[in-house]
């Protein structure tokens, strides 16, 4: 008995390393050079000495974001560039993270705890939206920088005049999740009762798989509160089409 309970424990010892061990995964970016900055263009956007553009990577900002991201390079150290996944926008842009000098913290990352910017709504990759989101979060609950403001800060969802004034910009949004149902190809996340009206994120049937293994089953939400980041549309009522899980937060 001793050793099938030793054994057992071995087991679940070493699923709880292996959890841990995935869990802490570091966000793994590939270098792809260095730079130097000639100018600041916008919260996010640097032109550099060589005549690219750089677009920095994983965050949204607004335009009071400048000052912030001028002062984080005003130093005039080289940056070294690391990519995610692709390299470059559909505008040709370099796309990347940004190291000033040695710094092991990113640009992203100091605007982010500066509550200077927030995170985009999709990553592409788990552990770099982890450590993303977790940065976001401090400003937020500290609320730093630009948290203070009523439209950087969550929207609530059932405040549907200000979601249209919003249509077209980037936000998060709460609520609560009163109800969850599948038409077609799309599995609608309601707020309100009135679909014609009232909030609602849209997901894919065929994303459902990668939610779900995020620990976001869409039918789980229904009466959770969540928070969740993208661009407002409006169709019958606004809505916010969710691609990636990490646009997704249990708020409750």
């Amino acid at each position: 008995m001793k050793t099938l309970r030793a054994l057992i424990c071995a087991i679940v010892c070493a699923g709880s390393a292996g959890s841990a061990a995935v869990a802490d995964e570091p966000c793994k970016l590939t270098p792809i050079g260095s730079a130097e900055v000639l100018a600041v263009r916008d919260g996010r956007t640097l032109l550099l000495k060589d005549g690219r553009e750089l677009r920095l990577a994983a965050i949204e900002v607004t335009d009071a974001s400048r000052a912030a991201l001028a002062t984080a390079v005003a130093d005039g150290r080289p940056l070294r560039l690391e990519k995610l996944n692709e390299d470059h926008d559909r505008y040709g842009r370099l796309v990347a993270f940004a190291f000033a000098g040695e710094a092991r913290t990113s640009l992203q990352l100091t605007l982010l705890e500066q509550g200077q910017a927030r995170v985009s709504a999709r990553i592409g990759d788990k552990s770099c939206a982890v450590a993303l989101l977790a940065a976001e979060k401090r400003a937020r609950e500290a609320r730093s920088g630009q948290w203070t403001h009523p439209n950087f800060a969550p929207l609530q969802s059932e405040n549907i005049i200000q979601l249209k004034a919003e249509r077209g910009r980037f936000v998060l949004v709460e609520g609560k999740v009163l109800s969850v149902r599948e038409s077609g190809a799309t599995i609608y996340v309601n707020f309100g009762r009135r679909w014609t009206r009232d909030f609602t994120v849209t997901i894919l049937r065929r994303q459902a798989k990668a939610f779900a293994a995020a620990g976001l089953e869409p039918k789980s939400l229904e009466g959770r509160r969540i928070r969740v980041r993208g661009y407002v549309e409006q169709r019958s009522g606004p809505i916010i089409e969710a691609t990636a899980p990490e646009q997704i937060e249990l708020a409750d």
